[in-house]
């Protein structure tokens, strides 16, 4: 590799890696866009819940088929990828495997990935028989046309080429193939060679070598545009979950003031609390992104848009135009488009577009059975949940938009002190029933 290869490969690496940093800087003041919360708690569970999901894959391997083709592909996407720490070094310095002076243990290590990067190749292509030929019903709901449908096959048609190339690589470099060492699976891609004179071997193994690095930049930078985003954000999103057990709800601060007020005439409305020093929120729950938490906007960036949350939700099992992925999906949609709107004039100029109506439905939001059934199947602790609940606070408490059952329901309870519609001096006439 030649001088002109040097510098060529350099300003090749700082614009992807500058590229990166821009969007990573863009993720994350996206994100900052949601409202402070504490969750800092118990940092010791909450390490090991990044251990244990994030890292360990434990919720992955529930359906165990998926779990397990999904860990080779994890781990040996990584582990593959420290042969890039090498790449980088030979294509600043114009040297050729650096690294193979730790003699047996390269040797070692590039048999490893060879071994691994042959694993992966064929989970990716039964992760694609899966989706396009057995067509598991959960990746074809109807959210999942369009970019989301196409994205999922991008990274699989990504993974396939880039192991492809890497294997290629090794198969074509004479020098590494003359060693007979690591060689374990390129050697027998050789006789597909045999037929082309040394220099096109080579010219083929300095293609394969250019496309392969300049492909993981580009898959790199693609992974903000993508539900492939998790790769990074599975780990924050799983140390900053909700730890309380499921079904229990937060309660809005003001809402219990005024609860102790009225149980109490002599307490202080406005007294400060731990959990927050406003007197009031500037609205009851959420009808835009704004109005959601950092963690609930991280959870929307973290969606891996599997459907296993779907596949699970009673009410999307039983017709209802409810679908947890598509909650999470059109969050983050909303969110990008604020983002755009930000960048564009500085500050968020207003649309006229909330996330509430614009995007998700309150048929959608109604039809949720508050059962955790999505909380507790996502791989990577996401709680589409949490969203669904504040939208609803929000059309109950600003809006008085509850449907009549509940408004009714609220009703008798406030007249009644029941559900029903009896007076309270009948509540106990069942008893006299015969």
């Amino acid at each position: 590799m030649d001088y002109i290869d040097n510098v060529a490969f350099a300003i090749l690496l700082v614009i992807g890696i500058g590229f990166f940093v821009k969007n990573i800087k863009k993720l994350s003041r996206n994100i900052k866009l949601g409202k402070d919360i504490d969750r800092t708690d118990n940092s010791k569970a909450r390490w090991r819940n990044m251990a244990i999901i994030a890292l360990g894959q434990s919720k992955m391997v529930k359906r165990p088929i998926a779990g397990i083709l999904h860990i080779i592909v994890y781990v040996g996407f990584i582990i593959v990828n420290i042969e890039v720490i090498e790449i980088i070094i030979d294509g600043l310095f114009g040297t050729h495997r650096v690294l193979s002076f730790l003699g047996g243990f390269y040797n070692f290590l590039i048999g490893s990935f060879e071994v691994i990067a042959f694993l992966v190749l064929i989970s990716v292509i039964i992760f694609w028989i899966r989706r396009m030929i057995v067509r598991i019903p959960r990746f074809w709901n109807k959210e999942m046309i369009g970019f989301p449908k196409n994205d999922a096959l991008n990274i699989l048609y990504f993974e396939m080429v880039l192991m492809s190339l890497f294997l290629i690589m090794n198969a074509t470099d004479v020098h590494f193939q003359e060693m007979n060492s690591g060689n374990l699976i390129s050697q027998f891609l050789i006789p597909l060679f045999s037929s082309f004179n040394p220099e096109s071997i080579h010219v083929i193994e300095r293609s394969a070598w250019w496309i392969h690095i300049t492909g993981i930049l580009v898959f790199l930078n693609y992974l903000y545009y993508s539900k492939h985003l998790h790769i990074l954000l599975a780990f924050p999103n799983t140390f900053y979950a909700n730890l309380n057990v499921k079904g229990k709800l937060n309660n809005l601060e003001a809402v219990t003031n005024e609860v102790k007020l009225m149980m109490d005439p002599d307490a202080d409305p406005y007294a400060a609390t731990p959990e927050s020093e406003n007197d009031t929120p500037e609205k009851f729950g959420a009808s835009d992104v704004t109005d959601l938490n950092w963690v609930q906007l991280m959870n929307a960036y973290t969606c891996t848009e599997c459907g296993r949350c779907t596949s699970v939700c009673p009410a999307n099992q039983t017709g209802k135009e409810l679908s947890p992925r598509a909650i999470m999906m059109k969050t983050r949609d909303r969110l990008e488009e604020v983002g755009a709107n930000i960048n564009k004039n500085r500050e968020f100029i207003d649309d006229s577009k909330q996330l509430l109506n614009d995007y998700i439905t309150p048929e959608e939001l109604w039809a949720c059975t508050s059962c955790n059934a999505c909380v507790e199947e996502c791989p990577v602790n996401i709680d589409p949940l949490s969203i669904i609940i504040d939208m609803r606070r929000y059309l109950v408490m600003e809006q008085s938009a509850a449907p009549q059952e509940l408004n009714m329901m609220m009703t008798n309870i406030e007249n009644n002190g029941a559900p029903w519609q009896y007076n309270q001096m009948d509540r106990l006439n069942w008893k006299d029933e015969e």
